[in-house]
């Protein structure tokens, strides 16, 4: 019996070793998978990444080889604080900060917060910094502030074409313009890279990058040349004007491709977050409603040719004004012009004629012709956001609407339906859909953009040519001569439109005094390379003859001389 201890000892040993024998067996044997994959997921992980964001170019008509970069990515330098090793009691605080709220003129109570957050390693203060920036913090040498980079969008151009281009929101979304449209395009496909660490936490292995694909990158069809010369003078013009807001489309109106899209006012898409009114990101050619005024007459008298209702000669009596249900209708500034011809209606944009002409046709017809025009619907351009307008008010049927949308009161349009219209009388009756992006390059392969033409003539190429004819008669010896071109036919009309309260927020019935001018045209006018439409908001000028119709010329030269198009005659 003096020996149970030792044997109770031993026994207890031997029990636990085959306890333990038991549990390895399980563990390494019974359930060996488990454990290595528990094993492995310690020691391997995972990166997951974004392939980089395809970039965004603009043609250059004085190089077919050259192309404008307008939205790259880039390096771009960022400042953080350590905000234990910042707030140092060994250094005045106060002066830190002051000088640091100086350099990136931001607040000082902003920084101050960031620094009493001592639980934080790393508390950023401010991205994309200028080259200004950068070198004054270098110089300042903050203890406790640091400078790193990351790859960001970088907009080289800055404010042009802005509003075409959009902007790479803050989560790496694409926001307006061509970013939010080609979002799923420019993006890349999403990568991961797969690594493995030792038991100490050491990095002893790293794989490539499985799966990441870079996105594509666009090539636009706006012309970088005619961008600037356009964005340039709405800037002499807001001057010379003080205008409100104003937009340029130039395009092809017998492909639909669009070579500028200028307005102003402008943004930074490198800086959008600065902007306090989000409104100044939509492009106002595709995402703004207007009454456009007489510039729609030739829509109204393209319903009353192609009915045969009317032709160029067809006369009338013009009284100063004609009175519809109670309403009086008169022409600009109460002028009384007696007979006239439908050319002449045009040429001195008389109120009284397009309603006389809308008449002739018929209110049905006339209705039929503004949904044929595409004006309720949008054009369909690859564009984020476009809006439209069905114009309730015309289609109740009313005797007043149809009148007053003769001469374009009453009817809400885009600047860019206008220009498609407009378009489709130019290039002899075809309805063409707008586009911005010519070219998709993906992994050096390229996709490019084909125009897309109605089958239907929205009208027939003899009321095309009877309506150019009229046009051309408009600029030559009509309220367009501002817009005349020595050597050159030019097709145009101008539009003065008071703009209704409703328009301004205000609710009340009726038109305030300002207006919207605009001009749009096309030339040659009997074999058309470009159509311009020039839209300004509530300019110092009397009429769209004095504001929009001279941006059209300087444009239209410019074009002519860059393009060195020959002229139609000699003087």
């Amino acid at each position: 019996m003096k020996n149970w201890r030792i044997n109770l000892i031993f026994s207890l040993l031997v029990l636990s070793g085959l306890v333990l024998l038991g549990r390895l067996f399980f563990i390494q044997v019974m359930n060996h998978e488990y454990w290595r994959a528990l094993a492995q997921g310690q020691q391997k992980f995972f990166a997951q990444t974004e392939g980089e964001r395809g970039e965004i170019f603009l043609k250059d008509s004085a190089d077919e080889n050259n192309l404008i970069p307008v939205a790259v990515n880039k390096d771009w330098e960022f400042i953080y604080l350590s905000p234990r090793e910042f707030s140092e009691v060994t250094e005045d605080i106060s002066a830190k900060v002051k000088t640091l709220s100086q350099i990136l003129n931001i607040d000082e109570n902003f920084i101050l917060e960031k620094v009493q957050n001592s639980d934080s390693l790393y508390e950023l203060i401010k991205n994309k910094l200028t080259p200004e920036e950068v070198d004054l913090l270098k110089k300042a040498n903050l203890k406790g502030a640091y400078l790193n980079s990351e790859i960001v969008r970088y907009y080289p151009r800055e404010e042009l074409a802005s509003q075409v281009i959009g902007f790479l929101g803050g989560v790496k979304i694409g926001q307006y313009g061509i970013e939010g449209y080609y979002n799923e395009i420019l993006r890349g496909t999403d990568g991961f890279q797969e690594g493995e660490k030792n038991a100490q936490g050491y990095l002893i292995k790293l794989n490539p990058f499985e799966g990441i694909q870079p996105g594509a990158d666009l090539v636009l069809t706006i012309d970088y040349n005619i961008q600037f010369m356009a964005e340039k003078l709405l800037k002499e013009a807001e001057e010379n004007l003080g205008f409100e807001s104003g937009q340029i489309i130039v395009g092809d109106p017998n492909t639909g491709k669009i070579m500028a899209m200028a307005e102003l006012p402008q943004f930074n898409p490198n800086y959008y977050a600065q902007e306090s009114d989000a409104a100044i990101f939509q492009n106002s050619s595709i995402q703004k409603i207007f009454e456009p005024g007489s510039v729609f007459k030739p829509i109204t008298m393209a319903a009353a040719l192609d009915t045969q209702k009317v032709t160029p000669q067809t006369k009338y009596f013009d009284e100063g004004f004609v009175t519809i249900g109670g309403h009086t209708i008169q022409n600009f500034a109460q002028k009384v012009w007696g007979e006239r011809t439908m050319t002449e209606v045009l040429e001195r944009s008389i109120n009284t004629g397009a309603v006389f002409a809308e008449r002739q046709a018929g209110n049905q017809a006339f209705l039929n012709y503004v949904e044929k025009f595409g004006f309720f619907q949008p054009t369909g351009i690859d564009l984020q956001g476009e809006i439209f307008s069905t114009s309730p008010n015309l289609q109740k049927g009313r005797e007043i609407n149809f009148a007053t949308a003769s001469f374009g009161q009453g009817i809400e349009i885009t600047p860019l339906q206008l220009f498609r219209a407009i378009s489709a009388i130019a290039n002899g009756g075809k309805l063409i859909k707008p586009y911005v992006v010519e070219k998709v390059i993906r992994t050096g392969k390229e996709v490019e953009s084909q125009s897309e033409i109605s089958d239907d003539a929205v009208i027939s190429q003899k009321t095309a040519n009877q309506l150019i004819a009229m046009l051309v008669n408009v600029v030559e010896q009509g309220y367009g001569k501002e817009a005349k071109i020595p050597g050159y036919y030019i097709a145009g009309k101008t539009g003065t439109a008071q703009v209704p309260w409703s328009a301004l927020g205000i609710d009340q019935s009726g038109y305030s005094d300002e207006t919207t001018q605009t001009f749009v045209g096309f030339g040659p006018a009997f074999n058309p390379r470009f159509l311009i439409l020039v839209k300004l908001d509530n300019p110092k000028a009397s009429t769209a003859e004095y504001s929009a119709a001279p941006i059209f010329k300087q444009l239209a030269q410019y074009i002519i001389d860059l393009w060195q198009i020959p002229p139609d005659y000699t003087e």
